[in-house]
């Protein structure tokens, strides 16, 4: 075998590892594009689940009666806050 010849066999054993370095690469990147999309679904379920336990603990310190100061304030904003909302729309379909 000549010297090119040698040359050449190391340059297609070299092709040949980086086709398969590359193969393999691309199959991860599919395996943890998928695991990433789960990981995403999975993330907004749980998001959903504390925003339900928030309101679910804001409901409960309404109908409790026990408020400080600061959480009275903030419902009374809240509240306003809807009213008037509620009295543009009023005032929106009279018109």
């Amino acid at each position: 075998m000549t010297e090119l010849e040698k040359k050449l066999k190391k340059i297609q054993d070299k092709l040949q590892l980086l086709l398969k370095q590359y193969s393999s690469l691309q199959s991860e990147n599919q395996r943890l594009k998928k695991e990433l999309e789960k990981n995403t679904k999975h993330t907004l379920v749980y998001q959903q689940n504390i925003d339900d336990l928030k309101q679910q603990v804001e409901v409960l310190k309404i109908t409790s009666g026990n408020w400080e100061e600061p959480d009275k304030k903030e419902f009374e904003k809240r509240i306003n806050t809807y009213i008037k909302e509620i009295d543009r729309c009023i005032a929106l379909l009279s018109e």
